[in-house]
């Protein structure tokens, strides 16, 4: 799952991207309000997380504009803790609102909350067929046996899981798991379906030729 942070204080910003890094997310960092906004409409964020006083373009105003395009799941975090604040922040477009300082355990699982509502998996809980991943807990089964890396670990799995029925392109996979920062002409695509084939099976994700992989 790909991330974009939009924060102003460089300290803060630094440790987000860490936290959601750790937590297996790609993730994309802006400073200002208008690199964040040039970011948001052309790339296809599973989440942002954004501060509202930014430079530039502030929060309110980069909702706004983000608004009459895109419709990516946004979590404001802000030290605007006022009732009017929430509630112009809600009311302008934003899906979450979490005040500074706050628990990185609690944002990441907002965080995680937010990408499963727009996938409409309201529960941590994926289930196909026989196997399981629990997004919370970070494990996966099949069968009723725990499996390791990479199924539990990386979030591709989770992000083809959520896809379920729909051919997901190459390009589609890139741009959802690798940030602004890697490679794109790396084999980490190639390695993740080899993986996950040995982990689950061979049939579980299909290859359509010519347009990407399936799970049916």
């Amino acid at each position: 799952m790909r991330t974009l942070v939009i924060e102003d204080q460089p300290d803060l910003l630094r440790t987000l991207a860490k936290t959601l890094r750790e937590e297996g997310f790609a993730v994309d960092t802006a400073a200002d309000g208008e690199e964040g906004l040039t970011k948001a409409l052309y790339t296809g964020y599973d989440a942002i997380v954004l501060d509202l006083m930014l430079p530039k373009l502030n929060g309110w105003e980069f909702l706004e504009r983000l608004r009459q395009s895109r419709d990516m799941p946004v979590l404001v975090l802000t030290a605007r803790d006022a009732v009017p604040d929430r509630i112009r922040g809600l009311d302008g477009g934003a899906d979450d609102y979490l005040t500074k300082p706050c628990d990185l355990d609690e944002l990441l699982a907002r965080v995680r909350a937010l990408i499963r509502r727009s996938a409409g998996k309201p529960t941590p809980r994926i289930e196909i067929d026989d196997v399981v991943i629990d997004t919370a807990s970070r494990r996966a089964e099949k069968a009723g046996n725990q499996l390791t890396s990479p199924l539990a670990n990386i979030p591709s799995s989770t992000f083809m899981m959520l896809r379920r029925g729909s051919v997901v392109s190459r390009t589609e996979l890139y741009e959802h798991l690798l940030d602004e920062d890697e490679d794109t002409l790396s084999n980490v695509i190639d390695v993740h379906v080899y993986r996950l084939r040995k982990k689950i099976g061979q049939d579980f994700l299909k290859t359509r030729r010519g347009l990407g992989y399936c799970i049916e």
